[in-house]
């Protein structure tokens, strides 16, 4: 079974990406355990937005990685590669999961905020890693959307970095709790 993990920075006003999209505010910060999270992991399942932005702005970003787009609006099946990562379409969570099994995946890396939140939203997520950075944005892409009711991840981890942003892990229980 394939299990979820996301690795996500955030400004303090709690948001993932400017009003366009943009990503400059964030970029300037260390990304503190990327390495390490991104080694932890045998494949990506992202968004179409995820998807569209880096294939702009790092199509060789996950070097090699597959990586596994959810999207209503591409037709489902392999695209042509992300920089020398294989890139695959998933109409649906379930697709996505189906495929990711039968791939023999076992740890998935969940990015970008709309597909987060519908990991979150389904209780797929196993553990969240945010790196909450001392920049206010006043509006943009949210972390977090709607939820589906309360949920208590318990926090795991929590420091600072060198340059201000605070990082905490947190964890899933198995009823999504």
């Amino acid at each position: 079974m394939t299990t979820f993990h996301a690795f996500l920075g955030c400004s303090l006003d709690g948001y993932i990406a400017g009003p366009d999209g943009e990503l400059d505010w964030l970029t300037v910060f260390d990304n503190t355990g990327s390495e390490e999270f991104f080694a932890s992991v045998d494949a990506l399942a992202m968004g179409r937005a995820s998807y569209d932005t880096v294939r702009e702005l790092a199509p060789d970003l996950y070097r090699g990685m597959p990586i596994h787009v959810l999207s209503t609006t591409l037709p489902a099946g392999p695209r042509p590669d992300l920089g020398s990562s294989p890139v695959t379409v998933h109409p649906d969570l379930p697709a996505l999961r189906t495929a990711l099994a039968e791939a023999g995946v076992k740890r998935a890396y969940a990015d970008g905020g709309r597909t987060v939140q519908a990991f979150l939203a389904e209780g797929l997520l196993s553990d969240l890693t945010v790196t909450r950075v001392p920049v206010l944005l006043g509006k943009g892409i949210p972390l977090f959307g709607p939820d589906p009711g309360p949920l208590r991840p318990h926090l795991v981890s929590s420091f600072a970095t060198d340059q201000g942003a605070v990082q905490s892990f947190y964890r899933f229980s198995a009823d999504g709790s």
